[in-house]
């Protein structure tokens, strides 16, 4: 059985899909740009911030499906330039601090929504009680 997951404390789906969804314990997150739930608009500056957006959309998607951050297993990281890696490992560290990390894939896209710099999806595993 799958279960759909909302909250209004990341962007809502702009398309017929969800934000997560949940199957056998596990969650599996949409891509996150850096748009401010708040205000539906993409972070301003550079790629330190949409970096922390992204994150931090993704940690109230993962807490709204009963999960955080420590329980993701594998990102997805989608860049318009790979130039900004550095800058973004540096941020995403720090979010990302439990041993051992999540794995992960980083890839370089030719565009992205409303022109963002960054989208992350991930798949967590929901502890059984």
């Amino acid at each position: 059985m799958r279960q759909r997951v909302h909250t209004d404390k990341a962007p809502e789906t702009i398309g017929p899909y969800s934000q997560a969804v949940v199957v056998n314990g596990m969650v599996y997150t949409a891509g996150q740009v850096g748009i401010n739930p708040a205000t539906h608009k993409l972070v301003e500056g550079g790629i330190e911030e949409q970096t922390r957006q992204v994150l931090d959309n993704l940690k109230a998607v993962l807490e709204a499906a009963g999960g955080s951050l420590q329980s993701v297993v594998k990102t997805t990281v989608f860049h318009t330039y790979m130039g900004n890696f550095a800058a973004m490992n540096a941020i995403y560290g720090r979010y990302f601090d439990a041993e051992p990390p999540p794995a992960r894939s980083t890839v370089q896209v030719a565009d992205l929504p409303l022109g963002a710099m960054i989208e992350i999806e991930c798949i967590a595993a929901l502890e059984q009680a």
